[in-house]
């Protein structure tokens, strides 16, 4: 298979994670010989990415993001670069809330669904890396 790349800029708002969706569709439409469990991993953590970027860095005046994805032969795997407010974030040893908490899940999931996942404030913007090893692998 020849490694394909996609792009995506998001400005939010206007832009949602309608957006975010819509490119996922376009690529598992282009890469059928992705698994579909890897598809669905690979989605369920981006999104929820998406979504915390989008609900959390944003400090009034929107949040701009750029989204790669990059589709090899082994794996999968989506680098963010956003404007939003730096955050406080430790996503080493990351663990799930108690089971009464009504929020904190999300970096524990994506965590849990990729072998690769990294955060880096660099040159005033948050830096996010997600990776899945691909069924074949």
């Amino acid at each position: 298979m020849n490694a394909k790349s996609h792009t995506l800029l998001i400005d939010t708002p206007p832009d949602t994670l309608d957006a975010v969706h819509k490119l996922l569709r376009a690529i598992w439409d282009s890469s059928p010989e992705v698994d579909i469990q890897d598809q669905m991993r690979f989605e369920t953590a981006l999104i929820e990415l998406a979504s915390n970027i989008f609900r959390h860095a944003d400090s009034g005046s929107g949040v701009s993001c750029s989204l790669s994805v990059h589709i090899s032969s082994d794996k999968i795997e989506a680098s963010l670069r956003d404007t939003g407010e730096p955050g406080d974030i430790e996503i080493v040893d990351v663990q799930m809330p108690d089971v009464l908490a009504e929020s904190g899940r999300g970096l524990a999931l994506i965590s849990a669904l990729m072998d690769e996942f990294t955060y880096e404030r660099i040159d005033n913007h948050n830096v996010w890396h997600i990776a899945k090893k691909t069924s074949r692998s």
